[in-house]
C-alpha cells in the first residue's frame, strides 16, 4: 500500500487498478486510514461509511481479478456531499433542522456510481441547506481551505473540495445551484464541473432550488470530471483525445469585471491565464453581454422564493437552530408575490435565448471563477454586513451560469485560490469538457 495513492487522480487510480498495480481494498484502506488520522478530518467529513466502503472495494477487487470491471473508475473511492441520500446513513444537508434524518434508499446518482463500481467513503460537510457560497457553517463544521486554514473554503460543497484538496478522497461529488461546486473548487485549486441543470437526476438529493440544482464532480483533472460526469449521467464518457485550442474562439465576458469589483490579484492571474490560452492558439475576443447584469438582478427573488417555498414550513417550525445568516437568506423569499415571480421567469427565458444567440460563434465564455479571494472566517462570523457582502460577491460570476442556464467548468490558474471558468449554453456539457481538457493543457494542469 502506498500513501502516494492519496494524491493521484481518480483516472490514474482507475488505470492502476485495471493494470493490477493497485488493489481496490488496499486503496480503500489507505483512504480510510488517512481520514481517521487526519487532524482536520472531523471538519471535512460529517460521517464515514467504512463497512460500505470495504464491501464495495472487495466487490471491485473480485471483478478486477475476474476481468469483469464495470468501467475505468471501478474500485475508485469517492466522497459525497451530505445532501445525497445514503441508505441507512444520516443525510442532514449541514442543518440541525434535518438532524437524525436517515433515508431508506440511495440517491439516484449514488446508485449510478455504485453500479459503476465506485466506492463510497462517506459524507462531507457543507453549507447549511446549501444556501451560501462561502462555506462557513457554525452549526456543523467549517472545512479548512487548502491554502490557508484561516480562510473560507468556499461553498456550499466545502467538505467535498477539502476532501480532495487534503488527500482524503480522489474526487468528491457536490452540487451547484449558484456556484456551489465551482467556488470551492476554485478556492482549493481543483477542477469543478457544473453540468446543465436538469441533465442529471435529483432523486434523493436534498433540494434547494429545484430549477437550478445540479450534481457534479470536484476533482484533480478534467479527465476525472469527464469520467465522473459520465458515471452520474449513465452515458459513455466524452473522448478528450486530441483536444486543442488551435482555432477555438473564446469570449471574455467583460461584465464579469465591469459589474462590480474584482480583486487585483484575481485580475492579474486571469489575464496571465488568457495569455497562455492565446499562446496555445485560441482567439480571444472581449465584450459585454447585456443580458448578464439584468439576469443577476433577478437572482435574489429566484433563489429566495424557490428556497423558502421548499423549506419555509420546516424552518419556521424551528428557526432558532439555524445559522442566522442562512435563516435571513431563506426568509428573504417570504415577501415576493407569485405574479412577480412568474414575470421574472418569463423574462429570464428571453434573456437565456438572447444570450445563447449572442455567444453562438464562440466555443466558450470565460471569466474569473470568483471576483474575490477567500475571506477570513473569523471576520465573516463576527461581522454580519461583511458576511453578506462577501457571500454575494463570491457568487457573482458563478450565478451568471445558473441564471442563464449554462454549463461550466473551473480550472486552476496556478495562482492559489484563483480559478478560470469556462461556460457554454446548456446542453453543451460534453463540448465544454472537451474544451476544458485543452484549456487545462494550456494552463499547465492535468
Amino acid at each position: 500500500m502506498s500513501d502516494s495513492w492519496l494524491w493521484m487522480s481518480a483516472a490514474t487510480l482507475g488505470r492502476g487498478i485495471g493494470a493490477g498495480e493497485i488493489d481496490p481494498r488496499d486503496l480503500a484502506e489507505v483512504y480510510l486510514e488517512a481520514i481517521e488520522t487526519h487532524p482536520d478530518a472531523a471538519r471535512i467529513y460529517a460521517r464515514l461509511t467504512p463497512p460500505r466502503a470495504r464491501a464495495e472495494a472487495d466487490a471491485a477487487r473480485a471483478r478486477t481479478r475476474a476481468g469483469t470491471r464495470r468501467g475505468p473508475l471501478d474500485g475508485v473511492p469517492l466522497s459525497w456531499k451530505d445532501l445525497f441520500a445514503t441508505a441507512g446513513v444520516a443525510t442532514e444537508s449541514g442543518s440541525a433542522l434535518l438532524k437524525g434524518r436517515v433515508p431508506e434508499d440511495d440517491a439516484e446518482v449514488l446508485k449510478r456510481a455504485t453500479r459503476a463500481g465506485l466506492v463510497c467513503l462517506g459524507k462531507t460537510h457543507q453549507t447549511e441547506l446549501a444556501f451560501a457560497g462561502i462555506g462557513v457553517n457554525p452549526v456543523t463544521a467549517t472545512p479548512p481551505n487548502i491554502n490557508d486554514p484561516d480562510l473560507a473554503p468556499g461553498g456550499s460543497s466545502s467538505g467535498a473540495a477539502a476532501s480532495v484538496a487534503f488527500g482524503l478522497a480522489p474526487a468528491g461529488i457536490g452540487s451547484d445551484t449558484g456556484g456551489s461546486i465551482r467556488v470551492p473548487a476554485a478556492w482549493n485549486d481543483l477542477v469543478g464541473f457544473k453540468p446543465t441543470s436538469g441533465a442529471l437526476p435529483l432523486d434523493g438529493v436534498v433540494p434547494l432550488c429545484r430549477r437550478l440544482d445540479t450534481p457534479g464532480p470536484l476533482c484533480r483533472s478534467v479527465e476525472d470530471a469527464a469520467l465522473l460526469h459520465a458515471v452520474l449521467a449513465a452515458e459513455a464518457p466524452v473522448d478528450l483525445a486530441g483536444s486543442s485550442l488551435a482555432g477555438t474562439r473564446l469570449f471574455v465576458l467583460e461584465d464579469a469585471t465591469g459589474i462590480g469589483p474584482t480583486a487585483p490579484e484575481t485580475v492579474e492571474a486571469f489575464e496571465d491565464a488568457l495569455e497562455r490560452l492565446a499562446a496555445a492558439g485560441a482567439r480571444i475576443d472581449r465584450g459585454p453581454r447585456p443580458e448578464v447584469a439584468e439576469a443577476l438582478t433577478y437572482s435574489v427573488p429566484v433563489y429566495t422564493c424557490e428556497a423558502y417555498g421548499e423549506w419555509g414550513e420546516v424552518i419556521e417550525a424551528n428557526p432558532d437552530v439555524m445559522f442566522h445568516q442562512i435563516l435571513k437568506r431563506f426568509r428573504a423569499g417570504r415577501d415576493f408575490d407569485g405574479p412577480t415571480y412568474a414575470r421574472i421567469w418569463h423574462r429570464l427565458d428571453a434573456l437565456r435565448a438572447s444570450f445563447r444567440e449572442g455567444v453562438a460563434p464562440y466555443d466558450a465564455v470565460l471569466m474569473p471563477t470568483t471576483p474575490n479571494l477567500p475571506p477570513n472566517v473569523d471576520r465573516l462570523l463576527a461581522d454580519d454586513a461583511y458576511y453578506a457582502e462577501e457571500n454575494m460577491l463570491t457568487l457573482r460570476n458563478t450565478r451568471i451560469g445558473n441564471m442563464l442556464g449554462l454549463c461550466g467548468i473551473t480550472l486552476p490558474t496556478g495562482t492559489p485560490s484563483v480559478g478560470l471558468m469556462a461556460t457554454a449554453p446548456g446542453g453543451r456539457d460534453r463540448e465544454i469538457l472537451r474544451l476544458g481538457a485543452a484549456l487545462e493543457a494550456a494552463l499547465g494542469g492535468g
